[in-house]
């Protein structure tokens, strides 16, 4: 078998592509040009403070054999939990809708307590922000142990316009709260984002807890790559959880990282080398993605 195979017709949900507020290694068009080379079938672009539909759209007209995906963060850039952003995002042709990343308050409390040697780049953006007092209130989904008003609103826009649903930099309190409100407003998509990161770690049992309830695991190529993780250990969650509920994505894009389709190809290439499947890999690259994706 080709290892090529398992990516003819898959899509990368997590890339950070320019333009953007950072440097990155390539740009939209240049993504889709080597979607078309390998087979895939589309990108989600990834912003962590912009919506990406308009540039989704433009993507489509340029490259129509490639499927790229709006996105928007519901980082403070877009007004947090803000229900009339993501309408706006919806009506334009957005696909995928965050919980808040950078601006999470659980990002910031892992932070505050110990800053990396060497932060990612968008907390190295965060820095010079609060150097400069541009820093705004921390955000949490939760007002004490309940979901949010803005977030029950927020669910129901995913549901009426059939989103892709996903946790960003939450933390785990906040995940389950949001896991379980989502399917109680009827949100048939649902992905838990890198849930094996540093900040935002579930073990096997809780990822496992966390599919049983509806959501899918997004196993990012990168978390193994840079070792937040090993691959032993990611390869056991994968296995645990089921190929069923997971989703392969690469979270790329950073100018010193590979290039996202090679991030794919390596990943899927690990995991038939460590036993898994054609059919096995494909379900996660393939099956899993087109069904999110599909309206």
């Amino acid at each position: 078998m080709s290892i090529i195979e398992t990516l003819q017709g898959a899509y990368d949900l997590h890339v950070h592509t320019a333009p953007d507020v950072m440097e990155r290694k390539l740009d939209d068009m240049d993504m889709a040009e080597r979607c078309k080379k390998i087979g895939m079938k589309g990108f989600g672009i990834k912003s962590h403070y912009f919506c990406t539909a308009e540039r989704a759209k433009l993507v489509k007209r340029i490259h129509p054999e490639v499927d790229a995906i709006g996105m928007i963060c519901l980082n403070h850039s877009v007004g947090g939990l803000n229900p009339m952003a993501l309408e706006m995002a919806a009506r334009d042709g957005a696909k995928i809708v965050s919980m808040p990343t950078v601006d999470t308050l659980n990002e910031r409390n892992n932070f505050e307590q110990k800053t990396p040697k060497k932060p990612a780049y968008w907390a190295q953006l965060y820095l010079k922000l609060k150097e400069q007092g541009k820093v705004l209130p921390a955000i949490s989904i939760l007002d004490g142990s309940k979901i949010r008003r803005e977030v029950e609103e927020l669910l129901d826009i995913v549901a009426e316009y059939n989103l892709i649903l996903v946790t960003g930099h939450i933390g785990k309190e906040e995940t389950y709260e949001l896991v379980k409100a989502a399917r109680n407003h009827n949100v048939k998509k649902v992905m838990v984002t890198h849930p094996n990161t540093l900040t935002t770690y579930y073990t096997k049992e809780e990822q496992k807890e966390l599919a049983d309830i509806g959501a899918y695991m997004e196993h990012c190529f990168n978390v193994a790559y840079i070792n937040k993780i090993s691959w032993e250990e990611l390869i056991e969650q994968i296995r645990y959880v089921g190929c069923e509920r997971c989703v392969l994505s690469t979270d790329l894009g950073q100018p010193t990282g590979p290039y996202p389709d090679e991030g794919l190809l390596m990943f899927v290439t690990k995991l038939f080398e460590n036993g898994f499947t054609k059919d096995q890999i494909k379900r996660m690259t393939i099956e899993n993605t087109n069904f999110l994706v599909k309206d």
